[in-house]
C-alpha cells in the first residue's frame, strides 16, 4: 500500500515512512492510494470472529508487508486489551463507551497502536525520534501514556493554556520521563499550526520529527477498530446502523467512514459538533469557511479548522452530493449540551460526558427525520470524570473519581510556557 500526499506535491511512500514523517514534505496529510475492500464473507461471519483477528484483518492491508504478521498481531492485541461496552439509552439509541482504556479517552486506541508501532520501527536505531503533538484535551494524555518510557522516542505536547480540564492537564503534564508539555498562550488551532510549521522548517532538519495527532496514519487508521467492534456486537439487531460522532479534528469520524468504504455496513454518519461548526456549515452551504475557535464545555471539539476534513473530502472526491448521502452535520450550544446531559441521565440514569451529550443530540435530531428501522449509536469519547465541573453542576451529583486517576491528580503539574512558534523552535533545537 502506497500513501499519497493530499497536497499532491510529494512523492508517494509506504506505511512505515508515512508513520515516521507524520506529515508529507509538502505539508499534506497522507492518504492511502486505494481503499482496500473486505469480502462479503468477512462480514457474514464477523460475529464469530475473535476481535483481535478481526482488527488485524482490517489494518493489515494498510500496513502491507512493512511488518511481520506476529508483530502486527501483538501490537493489535496490546492496543485492544480493554472493553468497549454498548449501553442502551432508549429502544433505538445506545452509547458506545470508548473510555475504558488507561487514560479514559477514545484516543487510547490510536495512541497505543502508534506508540507500539513507532517503538518497533525505532528499536534498532541509534537516532532518537521526537513526537510532536497538539492537543485540545484528551490526545495529550493518551499520547503521553502510550509513549511513556518508549526507548528512543521523546514526546513534546502542545496544549492551549486554560482550555483543557484539570484532569486532562494533569494527565499530560505529570508523566515525566520522556514526556514534555508546552503550555501555549493561545487556542488548539495555534498549537496545531505550530506542529505543522515545525515539520517544514529546514532549520529543524536535524531533529527527527513526527506527529502523534490524527494527521499521522498510525494514529488515525486504528480508530476504525471500534466501529467494526460495535457492528460485530449489534449485527443481530438486523437494523440499519447510524453512528453519531462528537467531532473536533474529524479524525475519528473519518476513520469510521474509511471502514464504511471498506464494506462495513454502516448506513449513515453524523458529525455532531459544538459551536465550532465548520463542517456542518459546509454541508449546508457547500462552502468551507473555518472560523476562529470558540471555547466550550466540550473542549476536545474546540477546533475551528479540522485537519482531517480534507481526508473526508478525498474519500468522496470533493463531491458534496455524495458526501451528504453518507454524512450529516449538526451543531449544538453549551446550553443544549447541558440539557442533553440531564435528559440522558433522566432516561437511563446514565452519566454522559459533554462530548457524548453532543453526539446524543445529533443522533436524536437525525433519527427524528428517518424511518424506524434504524439503530443509532453515539460515541462516549471520554469518561465524565474529566469534566467534573460541567457534569456535577448539571446533574447535581458527584461523579466518582476512578482509582487510577487519584494518583495522577495528586501530582504536581510540570509544563513549559510558550507564546509563539519561535519559542517552540528554540525549545526543539535545544
Amino acid at each position: 500500500m502506497k500513501y499519497l500526499s493530499l497536497n499532491q506535491n510529494s512523492k508517494s511512500t509506504l506505511f512505515n515512512n508515512a508513520v515516521k514523517q507524520g506529515l508529507a514534505r509538502d505539508r499534506g496529510l497522507y492518504f492511502p492510494e486505494t481503499i482496500p475492500q473486505l469480502p462479503k464473507s468477512f462480514f457474514d461471519g464477523i460475529e464469530k470472529m475473535n476481535i483481535n483477528d478481526m482488527a488485524y484483518r482490517v489494518i493489515k492491508p494498510y500496513v502491507g508487508n512493512q511488518i511481520l504478521k506476529d508483530k502486527l498481531m501483538e501490537i493489535v492485541k496490546e492496543t485492544l486489551d480493554f472493553e468497549f461496552p454498548i449501553i442502551e439509552i432508549t429502544d433505538n439509541i445506545a452509547a458506545l463507551e470508548l473510555f475504558q482504556g488507561p487514560t479514559l479517552a477514545f484516543k487510547d486506541v490510536g495512541a497505543r497502536f502508534m506508540a507500539r508501532y513507532l517503538g518497533h520501527l525505532n528499536q534498532d536505531s541509534k537516532d532518537e525520534i521526537t513526537v510532536l503533538v497538539a492537543t485540545s484535551g484528551d490526545t495529550g494524555g493518551a499520547v503521553a501514556n502510550g509513549f511513556l518510557g518508549v526507548k528512543g522516542v521523546n514526546v513534546v505536547i502542545l496544549y492551549p493554556k486554560g482550555k483543557v480540564s484539570e484532569i486532562q492537564e494533569k494527565q499530560l503534564t505529570t508523566p515525566g520521563q520522556n514526556i514534555t508539555s508546552l503550555e501555549v498562550d493561545g487556542v488548539f488551532d495555534d498549537c496545531q499550526e505550530m506542529v505543522k510549521t515545525a515539520f517544514l522548517d529546514s532549520a529543524l532538519s536535524s531533529v527527527n520529527l513526527t506527529s502523534a495527532n490524527s494527521i499521522n496514519v498510525a494514529r488515525w487508521l486504528p480508530q476504525m477498530f471500534y466501529f467494526f467492534i460495535a457492528y460485530r456486537a449489534l449485527k443481530s439487531k438486523n437494523k440499519r446502523l447510524v453512528f453519531s460522532v462528537p467531532s473536533g479534528n474529524f479524525g475519528n469520524i473519518c476513520a469510521g467512514i474509511m471502514g464504511q468504504q471498506m464494506g462495513l455496513p454502516i448506513d449513515h454518519f453524523i458529525a455532531s459538533t459544538n459551536v465550532n461548526d465548520a463542517v456542518p456549515r459546509y454541508l449546508e452551504t457547500g462552502t468551507y469557511d473555518p472560523l476562529p475557535t470558540i471555547q466550550t464545555i466540550s473542549n476536545a471539539m474546540d477546533v475551528g479548522d479540522p485537519s482531517n476534513f480534507v481526508r473526508i473530502q478525498k474519500i468522496f472526491n470533493h463531491d458534496i452530493v455524495k458526501m451528504k448521502k453518507a454524512l450529516s452535520g449538526y451543531r449544538f450550544t453549551d446550553q443544549e449540551t447541558r440539557k442533553a446531559l440531564k435528559e440522558i441521565y433522566d432516561l437511563k440514569g446514565y452519566i454522559a460526558d459533554p462530548h457524548g451529550a453532543v453526539g446524543y443530540l445529533g443522533l436524536k435530531e437525525y433519527l427524528a427525520k428517518q424511518g424506524k428501522d434504524q439503530y443509532g449509536v453515539f460515541l462516549e469519547t471520554a469518561h465524565p470524570v474529566k469534566f467534573l465541573d460541567s457534569v456535577n453542576k448539571t446533574l447535581k451529583l458527584e461523579v466518582e473519581i476512578p482509582e487510577r486517576l487519584k494518583e495522577t491528580l495528586s501530582k504536581q503539574k510540570v509544563s513549559v510556557p510558550i507564546k509563539d512558534y519561535s519559542e517552540l523552535k528554540a525549545y526543539l533545537m535545544n
